[in-house]
């Protein structure tokens, strides 16, 4: 696995076959496809930074890159991509083997270029961030929200522009420009608000008269700066003002009878947000964050009913489409994430609460836009509370937050492109490039990212289209594939750059290539492609069945590429290569990404949002968690995901991502409790206790939304956050009891009885 961590720390580039099959047919007997999991703007401290135009191709615009052929007599580069030959411009002459420009360098597959012209005119727009707050929250939330809210007021860049708008049974814009005399601007919750309405009541036009139709307006819509300053205020000057009207937020004042729910009007606050930001500053680098505590019952996209009889929707309801208002919701919604992604802008959405507020109906609107997600149980939660400091923060645990990305795509011709699961929007750009087969969103070779940082990642899907194989002779000479990514954004300090990264693999083709390919298989890699095509399946497809569709996808990679004599399951056996796969794709049926019984639909929408954006390293956790073992003997050391590991005298630290766990075995806790930790004679014992801790701190510091930290002991009632992740091989119904250790009250098989079954299937 080194060398394909490696490749990702030189390029952001994870691929399941890093050789390629070379036949349609080849690619499909594979089962796992072929594809990459980029990071399109991951930190890299090697990676050169040019601060010149990049040179193109003047047939298939890819930029010059280390793959292509240089003659430096005649001053002539040859794309790889369409074999176009290209003159170097003038300021290029003094260029020979000894003296390369540093995209022509072998090692800088990746480069960034960053030119004087773009990065001045964009450096005079400043980052706005607009916040929208629910106040149908009891007392308690809202002084929590206060409080987390203005320690971001005081986080934010300088030069940042900042809004805010409340919500409740009514929606009330703030203008904070004014400070004097603070104004509020209401609008009705159960009616949605066009931005031409928008504009005429909030008087942006009382001063300046609105361009006449016909004359070329502004970008702004021949907005007045004075008038747009009214609303979106930097914020070195309206900490003050945003201050004090946070100190003056109070609950949504109207009463809410005992059997009802409150009024919320969550779709009228982000569609008056949407349109807000597209009137004042479209194509900037705008947030909209939204603080959200409860399910919408007002406005164009009511989630549930405001009657407490009428339950909210269950994944049960969804699966037997009886749930009234949810496609009216996702149709909304959708709308919403076309205009935002029209507009360049992203939304955050932040729900806290017990009950559901909504996220499987949001959910295109953030991903689309590429926005932040944060669940938890109240906005006094650390999970909150860290998570939005995060955002803000800078150093070491800077997001990176960047805004306004385009990514393209250029490849040989032999493979089109399918599609991409991951944070962003089509631009429908479509060409020669794209794949009859779509998978996420495809029929086009670019794409809108909003907003993106320095761990999104996309899974992009590629289509063999080679039907056979060549001679040899042309196999010899002509066995390269190439890709070229492509991401304009603008960076955090308002620079515009563009990202290059070019990669070459060879395919192979014919019975012998089965060894190739094994030799260049990331399992890893494999099992989160796996893990987002399954997600995106259970979501767009009625009748999938998750379970049957990735059992038969193991089997059929276990017996293309394992070694077995036929009707002799002890036979079987894996290459090193791939003997982690099964493992992953066990684990991946028990997650919750599959298991969606015990979840409600917004927990289950926002795990798999959070799939669909993290890196190889960071959703492999979310599939199989690692699980420390502390000893009085040895160590911290890994220990196997299994219920043997617990044991009365060890403490285990499991990180599943969402949730990080310190579990103390039953003696331990004993002396614990017991305090023997407080005595100097035990100091030994008070370093055992800190030492998971300490670790679980640096996970929490380095992750983003901060993960639940649960504290528990063996046989306590959250016991069950580690118990779920273990496999079960001691349950009630097996031999094998570990005296000190656990069994699991469960009826899932463990790893060794899917193990065996596997095997006997695939040598049948």
């Amino acid at each position: 696995m080194a060398e394909f961590l490696d490749l990702e720390s030189q390029d952001g580039v994870r691929m399941p076959w890093n050789v390629i099959p070379g036949t349609k047919q080849d690619a499909l007997n594979c089962v796992v496809p072929v594809s990459v999991v980029y990071t399109p703007i991951k930190q890299f401290p090697s990676m050169p930074v040019l601060n010149y135009t990049p040179l193109r191709c003047r047939t298939c615009r890819s930029v010059l890159n280390p793959f292509c052929i240089v003659d430096f007599a005649a001053k002539i580069w040859i794309c790889p991509f369409c074999f176009q030959r290209n003159h170097f411009p003038p300021h290029y002459a003094s260029i020979s083997d000894e003296s390369l420009p540093a995209e022509l360098f072998p090692q800088y597959t990746t480069v960034e270029y960053n030119s004087d012209a773009s990065s001045a005119a964009s450096a005079a727009v400043p980052p706005v961030f607009l916040f929208v707050v629910d106040t149908c929250v009891i007392e308690e939330e809202i002084g929590f929200l206060r409080s987390a809210l203005a320690q971001a007021v005081e986080l934010l860049p300088e030069n940042s522009l900042v809004g805010l708008i409340t919500f409740g049974t009514f929606v009330h814009v703030h203008e904070l420009g004014f400070g004097a005399l603070p104004k509020t601007y209401v609008f009705k919750g159960s009616k949605d608000v066009t931005k031409d309405q928008l504009l005429e009541q909030m008087s942006f036009f009382a001063k300046k008269p609105r361009p006449a139709v016909g004359v070329v307006a502004g970008a702004r819509d021949g907005l007045s700066a004075d008038s747009i300053s009214r609303f979106l205020v930097p914020a070195s000057e309206c900490e003050f003002t945003i201050n004090s009207v946070l100190e003056e937020l109070q609950k949504d004042p109207w009463a809410v009878p005992t059997d009802q729910r409150a009024t919320r009007c969550t779709s009228t606050a982000l569609s008056i947000a949407a349109s807000l930001l597209g009137a004042c500053v479209p194509g900037s680098a705008a947030r909209i964050m939204a603080f959200i505590g409860g399910p919408a019952t007002e406005g164009p996209a009511p989630i549930v009913s405001k009657q407490l009889s009428e339950p909210i929707r269950s994944h049960k309801d969804l699966d037997k489409d009886s749930v009234p208002h949810y496609h009216k919701c996702v149709k909304f919604y959708d709308g919403l994430a076309k205009q935002l992604v029209h507009q360049g802008h992203v939304l955050d959405l932040f729900a806290c609460a017990l009950d559901q507020v909504g996220i499987a109906e949001l959910k295109t609107a953030v991903e689309r836009t590429g926005g932040l997600v944060v669940l938890a149980e109240s906005f006094g939660h650390s999970v909150f509370k860290d998570s939005l400091k995060r955002v803000f923060q800078s150093g070491d645990y800077d997001l990176g937050l960047s805004s306004n990305g385009i990514f393209e795509i250029n490849c040989s011709k032999d493979l089109k492109i399918q599609g991409i699961i991951g944070p962003c929007a089509s631009l429908e750009k479509k060409g020669p490039l794209c794949s009859d087969v779509v998978i996420g969103q495809g029929g086009t070779s670019a794409w809108k990212m909003c907003g993106l940082d320095k761990s999104t990642s996309l899974c992009l899907f590629f289509d063999v289209v080679r039907k056979e194989s060549p001679d040899a002779a042309i196999q010899a000479t002509s066995n390269q594939f190439y890709f070229q990514f492509l991401t304009y954004y603008q960076n955090s300090k308002g620079q515009m750059r563009l990202r290059v990264t070019t990669l070459s693999r060879r395919w192979i083709a014919g019975p012998e290539s089965i060894q190739d390919l094994i030799a260049g298989f990331d399992q890893e890699a494999a099992a989160i492609v796996m893990a987002r095509q399954v997600s995106f399946k259970m979501e767009t497809e009625a009748e999938f069945d998750p379970i049957r569709w990735l059992d038969k996808a193991l089997i059929n990679v276990c017996s293309r590429f394992g070694e077995f004599q036929k009707d002799t399951p002890s036979s079987f056996s894996l290459s090193p290569r791939l003997s982690i796969f099964p493992q992953f794709m066990f684990h991946f049926r028990r997650s919750q990404f599959v298991q969606v019984f015990n979840n409600s639909p917004d927990e289950t929408a926002y795990f798999r949002m959070i799939l669909n954006r993290e890196n190889v390293a960071n959703s492999v956790v979310m599939v199989q968690p690692s699980l420390i073992s502390y000893s009085f003997h040895s160590g911290p050391e890994p220990a196997l995901l299994d219920v043997a590991a617990i044991a009365a005298d060890k403490i285990l630290l499991l990180d599943s991502f969402f949730t990080v766990v310190i579990f103390h075995g039953s003696t331990i806790a004993q002396w614990r409790k017991a305090g023997y930790h407080n005595e100097p004679e035990h100091q030994a014992f008070a370093q055992f206790l800190r030492a998971p801790h300490d670790d679980a701190d640096l996970i929490i510091k380095e992750r983003f939304p901060v993960p639940r930290l649960v504290i528990c002991d063996q046989h306590g009632s959250q016991a069950r956050f580690l118990l779920a992740k273990l496999n079960p091989s001691a349950t009630y119904s097996t031999e094998n009891y570990n005296p000190g250790g656990d069994i699991i009250f469960t009826d899932d098989v463990s790893f060794e009885v899917f193990l065996d079954h596997l095997q006997r299937l695939v040598v049948q």
